[in-house]
């Protein structure tokens, strides 16, 4: 029986869509849908011509499709392009076209495609799975850019927020050897991931924390952190602004990422609340690291900071 006969053993469904609907995606943290996501850019430096793959193991049904469908308006009224895959690992489907990414000392590749450590740097594999963060987007390749040139400073306790797959903590453990280095995330799923990952990258000594924010009793028991990392959203970027100032130790670095240009002003008055000030910004198309320095005295809230407080996060702001 020829591979055209066999029975498909996954499947990938194409819809095109603008690079504004892929960078939402992106950067989503959990988007409930059942599949591995990519956006590729069709033709470069075209907005409006992106595309959106999917790929998953079951024959998509009619909710998938409308899911789907959802992720991207522009494509309203294209049928989507269903394609069974046969004999073919559907992750390592998703990844072609993945080329490695290098930033500094670092370079994150996938295992389509390997490549070695820069001199004196550290190569990362990271294959793309249930979390966010394989260092394709512009968001986390640019905190590592950002964590890339602070490696001069000295900073013994780091945290990375919303760790995702955990390159971010892993490049923070290579940078600061000596460092406790704390990894945290909503979602146990990325967790696991994290653990995976460290396991395949050798990573020794990343603490890894379920939590929802900063406010685990994990999480407050190590700080004052002098570095602090959130790759996440500007909506919980700004509500979770009073926790995270709380964490960070007097003078320590914070590194936000995984808001618009757009949403600059407003993460960074969150954090001007809590005393923090803006040292620095790398902006890389329509989204933006910002790098600042806490008070010279640790913040200490008016009141506790509340997990409530945060229903209704605007995304938009």
């Amino acid at each position: 029986m020829s591979a055209e006969d066999a029975a498909p053993d996954s499947w990938r469904v194409t819809l095109p869509c603008t690079r504004a609907e892929a960078e939402a995606i992106d950067a989503a943290d959990d988007l409930a849908i059942d599949a591995v996501l990519m956006t590729t850019e069709e033709v470069e430096d075209d907005v409006e011509r992106w595309r959106l793959d999917a790929y998953m193991e079951h024959e998509p049904d009619a909710a998938m499709l409308a899911a789907l469908n959802a992720l991207v308006p522009s494509a309203a009224g294209t049928a989507p392009r269903v394609t069974a895959l046969t004999a073919q690992d559907w992750v390592a489907m998703s990844q072609q076209g993945l080329e490695p990414i290098r930033e500094g000392r670092f370079v994150v590749h996938t295992s389509a495609h390997p490549s070695d450590a820069p001199d004196g740097g550290r190569a990362l594999l990271i294959d793309a799975g249930q979390a966010f963060g394989t260092g394709h987007h512009a968001t986390t390749s640019g905190c590592l850019a950002m964590l890339d040139g602070l490696a001069s400073r000295r900073f013994r306790r780091i945290i990375d927020v919303g760790t995702g797959t955990g390159v971010l903590a892993f490049a923070a453990a290579f940078l600061w050897p000596e460092a406790k280095v704390v990894a945290t995330d909503i979602d146990p799923a990325a967790i696991e991931v994290t653990r995976e990952n460290a396991a395949l990258n050798r990573v020794d000594g990343v603490a890894l924390i379920v939590a929802d924010g900063a406010l685990s009793d994990a999480i407050t028991a190590s700080a004052p952190y002098d570095l602090v990392i959130a790759n996440i959203l500007a909506g919980p970027l700004v509500s979770m602004a009073p926790e995270l100032a709380a964490i960070a130790d007097a003078g320590a670095t914070i590194v936000l990422a995984g808001l618009l240009e757009t949403q600059r002003a407003n993460v960074v008055a969150a954090y001007a609340a809590c005393g923090c000030t803006l040292e620095a910004a790398d902006v890389r198309g329509d989204w933006t690291i910002l790098r600042l320095a806490a008070g010279s005295a640790r913040y200490v809230p008016s009141s506790p900071p509340d997990p409530k407080g945060r229903d209704g996060w605007a995304l938009d702001l």
